[in-house]
């Protein structure tokens, strides 16, 4: 089977692999879809901070079983599956965070991924496609990390809600916080995005804090209060630290975004506050299956986010482009037929 590799940052290779035989409490997958997400993207770069080379990316993924032990899964079913694998008895699991397994094995990031013809995964993994086009399905993981993030923040309806960063999952955040009721307020530095936040997502108020000052608007919109619930999906260590300035009197601060570096604010202005700082990490099968029934229903337009789609062989050579914002990607999808 083709087998793209990412043998060191930016650089990837093509190679021949055999296809892989599934054993008790495996599947084995056929992969149609690929989903590039920012993972990906910093992994490519060398920013990843939990990856290591040589590395098989993608975790994004739809694709028809081909062999599996997994009750009411059948042969030839279009699936997609939760790529964060783990152990069922750490204290997390314990407590149905699968999320945060103690030795958490994310598909992609610790282990092989899915750039790849065929796959294995665990079978307790799948997550069954109810109808859903093998677009669709490859958008599932990617939009659950918005709604977990949500869920995490337990938003009441009309709430100010700051999302900062309108990449992939800072878009997914945003549709999941108007879903869930919020006035929702975009921030970024590329004007395009902050149109698309305007234009496809009906966002509220839009922010880039490198042409305007980002905390009066934000005074404004509030008139005076602050955004009670703010955000951060870029992994930018420098607008996670920014970011504090922005909470409430008794608001709360959602990190989604990850970066290598230490977080850095001023103790006294967040205690004052009685600020409250959490991480969102992953998804659950949860936020899995309210992601395919918003999308069941219509909540949500898959065709606003895919903007770029390539055919497997092709990847290498159009992957570097997808780092540049000029060229307007939101989401790329391979497809693999």
């Amino acid at each position: 089977m083709k087998t793209l590799i990412c043998s060191s940052p930016r650089n990837f290779e093509y190679t021949n692999t055999a296809i892989p035989v599934a054993g008790p409490g495996e599947t084995l997958l056929k992969i149609k879809r690929i989903g590039i997400c920012g993972t990906d993207l910093h992994a490519y770069e060398g920013t990843q901070p939990f990856l290591s080379y040589p590395r098989i990316l993608g975790h994004e993924l739809a694709a028809e079983i081909v062999t599996t032990d997994a009750e009411g899964f059948t042969v030839g079913e279009a699936v997609t599956f939760i790529p964060y694998f783990n152990c069922g008895k750490c204290i997390a699991c314990k407590m149905n965070k699968h999320n945060c397994c103690e030795t958490i094995n994310v598909c992609g990031v610790h282990s092989d991924g899915g750039m790849r013809e065929y796959l294995i995964v665990p079978s307790y993994s799948l997550v069954h496609g109810e109808g859903l086009s093998f677009d669709e399905l490859a958008l599932v993981e990617p939009l659950a990390i918005g709604a977990h993030g949500i869920r995490r923040a337990a938003i009441t309806e009309g709430e100010y809600t700051l999302v900062i960063g309108a990449g992939p999952i800072g878009l997914g955040t945003m549709e999941f916080a108007k879903i869930a009721g919020a006035k929702v307020i975009a921030m970024d530095i590329n004007d395009d995005r902050l149109k698309f936040c305007s234009e496809k997502l009906a966002v509220d108020y839009v922010i880039n804090p490198k042409k305007e000052d980002a905390l009066e608007k934000l005074k404004k919109i509030t008139t005076g209060d602050m955004p009670t619930l703010i955000i951060d999906a870029t992994g930018s260590q420098e607008a996670i630290n920014n970011g504090f300035k922005y909470i409430s009197h008794g608001g709360r601060y959602v990190l989604i975004g990850l970066q290598k570096g230490e977080i850095s604010f001023s103790h006294p202005e967040f205690h004052k506050r009685e600020s409250t700082l959490m991480s969102s990490r992953n998804a659950t099968r949860i936020d899995f299956e309210r992601v395919i029934n918003c999308l069941k229903k219509g909540s949500i337009n898959p065709s606003n986010y895919i903007t770029h789609r390539v055919k497997f062989n092709a990847v290498k050579e159009n992957f570097e482009s997808w780092l540049n914002p000029s060229t307007g990607v939101v989401k790329a999808m391979i497809e693999i037929e």
